[in-house]
């Protein structure tokens, strides 16, 4: 199921908003030009995602819209339970004129060259993920290429093992966590 919405307010000229209904039931949402107003030249539409949390409001760069690139799909689920982003805020100090909304869109006019240079925070958890997953797969494959079955072991008393079912249960354990979680290792 899916909804159009285009009740976008402008906060001031170069902020706009719109409220999410029911955002726990929202995976993705479309942004698009509809081609009756460009932007200026040289500038583009950074697109946030902001929900209300106990701290304000926490905004996430999720991507933009240009001239050039008038429409984008952008994946919102799974952004409320990340981690609040350590960037500038969407709205600096006006963050909380949001009208106490649970979720929100926003659209912040800037100059292209600024937007460009900025990384979507789902793209940052996916470089996180595919790098921890990449991590943990080689630390995997270089730990196992030394197991040895039990009688091929040698009485060592100052060594240590560790059985490689024991290395398996663990790898296959962080990959669900990761899969559902990338953040849970913050916790």
């Amino acid at each position: 199921m899916f909804a159009v919405q285009t009740d976008i307010q402008q906060v001031d000229p170069t902020h706009f908003v719109c409220q999410i209904a029911n955002p726990e039931t929202v995976n993705h949402v479309v942004v698009f030009m509809t081609g009756t107003t460009p932007f200026p030249e040289g500038t583009g539409g950074a697109v946030h995602f902001g929900y209300t949390s106990s701290s304000g409001v926490d905004w996430h760069f999720i991507g933009f819209i240009s001239n050039d690139k008038p429409s984008a799909i952008f994946k919102i689920s799974g952004l409320k339970n990340s981690a609040r982003p350590n960037v500038p805020s969407f709205m600096g100090d006006m963050s909380n004129a949001s009208g106490g909304a649970a979720s929100q869109i926003g659209i912040s006019v800037e100059p292209l060259s600024q937007i460009v240079q900025q990384t979507p925070t789902s793209q940052a958890q996916t470089d996180v993920a595919q790098f921890t997953s990449k991590l943990l797969e080689n630390f995997y494959n270089f730990a196992s290429s030394f197991a040895i079955t039990q009688s091929e072991m040698t009485p060592q008393p100052n060594v240590s093992f560790v059985p490689s079912t024991v290395l398996n249960q663990w790898y296959e354990n962080f990959k669900r966590k990761m899969s559902q979680d990338p953040n849970f290792w913050k916790k």
